[in-house]
């Protein structure tokens, strides 16, 4: 064997073990933080206990729902959906969630949280944020995979970047007990004020909605339906759900019946 050949046949070697090894540095450099999170037995576990409450305190049509959780970088951490199979929900839905979930997470921070419901308003036409919910298209690569993983810890979304922007309600960031924003929940698979409802829940049972400050009257993140005539005196307002039962009521009284902030109930 020649000098030369000897290296190539060397080099080679070593280029198969970095290729063989890159998958496994990749998936331990991605790997991300959700330490402050919940998983995804947790997540769907309260998510079933707050669909079976039913259209009657949820609002609209009594779905089920997909529900995702993105840490802090807007990474996945867990999509879970609450009924029976994948099929049970709107096949739609899955990517909205995890839309909705980055979206209350990227627009939010320390000092100030919006929810997805927060931002319909500056979002149409004429208004301040016109062109957000194009601004960001969701990621392909984690959209896509295998089906029969979707909802479950290998959904191919956990573990990256799911991206999107929605404007309309559904979508929480998620707060530790100090008030450090630590990610975002988003909720798909009904109507967008009932996805509100539902998320609002969710959040108070995780106890991951310690809020200091909002848009809304209490000073949270609460949806404001004062959206009317292609207008929204307060700025951040969101038009009222026509479908199935009506959640007006159900908005108005979430932040008395599940507080928000450092001096919860």
């Amino acid at each position: 064997m020649s000098a030369m050949t000897h290296f190539v046949s060397r080099s080679g070697v070593k280029i198969l073990m970095l290729i063989a090894a890159y998958p496994l540095a990749c998936s331990a450099q991605s790997k991300p933080d959700c330490s402050e999170l919940p998983d995804a037995t947790r997540l769907r576990s309260t998510l079933q206990s707050v669909v079976r409450q039913g259209a009657s305190k949820n609002g609209g049509m009594g779905n089920q729902e997909w529900a995702a959780v993105v840490n802090r970088d807007g990474v996945v951490c867990a999509i879970v959906f609450s009924g029976n199979t994948r099929s049970d929900q709107w096949p739609g839905s899955r990517v909205i969630a995890g839309s909705k979930a980055s979206t209350a997470n990227g627009l939010s921070s320390n000092d100030f949280a919006l929810s997805t419901a927060n931002v319909f308003a500056g979002a149409q036409p004429g208004q301040s944020l016109y062109s957000l919910a194009t601004s960001a298209a969701p990621n392909a690569e984690a959209v896509f995979g295998d089906p029969a993983t979707f909802g479950t810890p290998t959904d191919p979304m956990v573990g990256k970047a799911i991206g999107g922007i929605i404007v309309f309600g559904g979508g929480l960031p998620l707060y530790s007990s100090r008030g450090k924003i630590v990610g975002g929940l988003g909720l798909s698979g009904d109507t967008s004020c009932t996805d509100h409802i539902i998320a609002w829940k969710i959040r108070h049972e995780l106890q991951l909605d310690t809020v200091t400050m909002g848009p809304s009257p209490d000073h949270n993140d609460n949806m404001i339906l004062d959206w009317q005539n292609n207008s929204s005196p307060s700025g951040f307002g969101h038009p009222s759900c026509k479908g199935g039962t009506a959640p007006d009521v159900i908005i108005h009284d979430l932040s008395k019946q599940f507080p928000t902030g450092p001096h919860r109930k």
